[in-house]
């Protein structure tokens, strides 16, 4: 071969014919070719959905529809929210409890009201041996529960999601979760962000990075109600100094209540030690709402007011068992609440804390039935944090 000869060695392979496939109808059992119709919303969502006529898609919408996302919405857009939180509907359906695990009397009720709270409004229950081991055992559990449902905050979950992982908690330990169908209330735990106070309903918002959570967990196990709550920080974000302050005087002031706790204590007394501490750092107590008595019912005497000179009435006794639960806002104390007739929020969209132990008053002073354990997610801030922030545990 010469230097002018150019040798090619051109490919051999078969050339192949290419078909395009042709999209089959999305109607349901249609099975024909696809025309250029396309369902608008999963237009809009991006999706291909092609129909082979309207007729077609106009018979297939009901079951078609179900495929597309159901969009989150505020379902008050015209009420006057005091702060940025929006509720997030639609909620899930109600949750199931086995027929098998035993229930308070409002469980079933169409309006979710406790006969047995009616006909004992007036009274204020001693305990005895036998009440007092169901009190410390559903208390225990409701821990547990509380504790599996705090180690789940973070960034990104939905308090609804939260609620799924309270209810089962709850059923695997044979526990009907105590709030659900109580006054009608939808959900099995109270989830409050940020300037929600309390009664929070589970929904579709995710948490964020900067918010505060409180979880209202209560079990009904063995005829016996125990009752838990505490707020939690969500995200580095959320400790800022403002919501430290807030947090860790909330319960601090739990922590003084209960200190106080003893036989002869006034019901009243709880609500000036409260306020004592939360007034002297600027912040509001909550008056709406107070402790109360839990046992065999969810709520009765006595009511114990958080905040000072409350007129309440009675003293503690020797086997009584009562939540303490104060309520403090970063702002003023007034509240008020959503169309969805729970939420309680604060007026002025300041942020609000809580925290709530079960106890029981024994011979010499108090037994708290629901504290922590050293293993409990949450609590305080690292002592970093506090430096960081320029906080000490004596300037609160």
């Amino acid at each position: 071969m010469t230097n002018d000869e150019v040798k090619v060695d051109a490919p051999q392979d078969e050339v192949k014919e290419v078909t395009k496939e042709v999209p089959l109808c999305s109607g349901i059992d249609c099975g024909k070719p696809a025309g250029k119709l396309q369902c608008p919303t999963c237009l809009k969502l991006g999706k291909a959905s092609f129909f082979c006529s309207q007729d077609c898609f106009k018979k297939s919408w009901v079951e078609h529809k179900r495929a597309h996302p159901t969009p989150i919405k505020n379902p008050f857009p015209n009420f006057n929210f005091t702060g940025k939180l929006r509720p997030a509907y639609p909620l899930s359906a109600k949750r199931e409890v086995p027929a098998s695990i035993p229930r308070p009397d409002y469980a079933d009720h169409p309006q979710g009201v406790s006969q047995s709270e009616v006909n004992e409004k007036t009274t204020v229950a001693i305990l005895n041996e036998k009440d007092i081991e169901g009190m410390r055992k559903v208390c225990r559990l409701a821990r547990e529960v509380l504790d599996i449902a705090a180690a789940a905050v973070r960034p990104g979950i939905t308090t609804d999601e939260i609620d799924r992982i309270v209810h089962e908690a709850c059923i695997e330990r044979d526990s009907y979760p105590s709030p659900l169908n109580y006054s009608g209330f939808p959900k099995s735990v109270c989830t409050s962000i940020n300037e929600v106070i309390c009664h929070g309903i589970p929904d579709q918002r995710p948490l964020e990075d900067g918010d505060i959570i409180n979880i209202d967990v209560t079990l009904y196990h063995g005829g016996y109600h125990g009752d838990i709550n505490e707020t939690y920080y969500v995200g580095p974000k959320s400790y800022t100094k403002e919501n430290v302050w807030l947090v860790e005087t909330a319960r601090q002031c739990l922590d003084k209540a209960i200190s106080i706790v003893k036989p002869g204590m006034p019901f009243r007394e709880p609500g000036n030690v409260i306020e004592k501490l939360a007034k002297g750092r600027k912040l509001g107590v909550v008056r709406t709402y107070c402790g109360h008595g839990v046992h065999k019912l969810f709520h009765c005497l006595p009511n114990i007011p958080h905040y000072a000179r409350n007129k309440a009435v009675g003293i503690a006794k020797e086997g009584q068992t009562f939540s303490i639960e104060p309520m403090i806002n970063g702002g003023g104390w007034r509240d008020h609440t959503w169309p969805d007739g729970w939420t309680s929020s604060t007026l002025d969209g300041s942020y609000s804390s809580q925290f709530e132990h079960t106890m029981l008053v024994t011979k010499d002073g108090v037994e708290v039935l629901t504290a922590r354990l050293p293993n409990s997610p949450g609590g305080p801030p690292s002592q970093e944090i506090l430096d960081n922030l320029g906080i000490k545990f004596n300037d609160l």
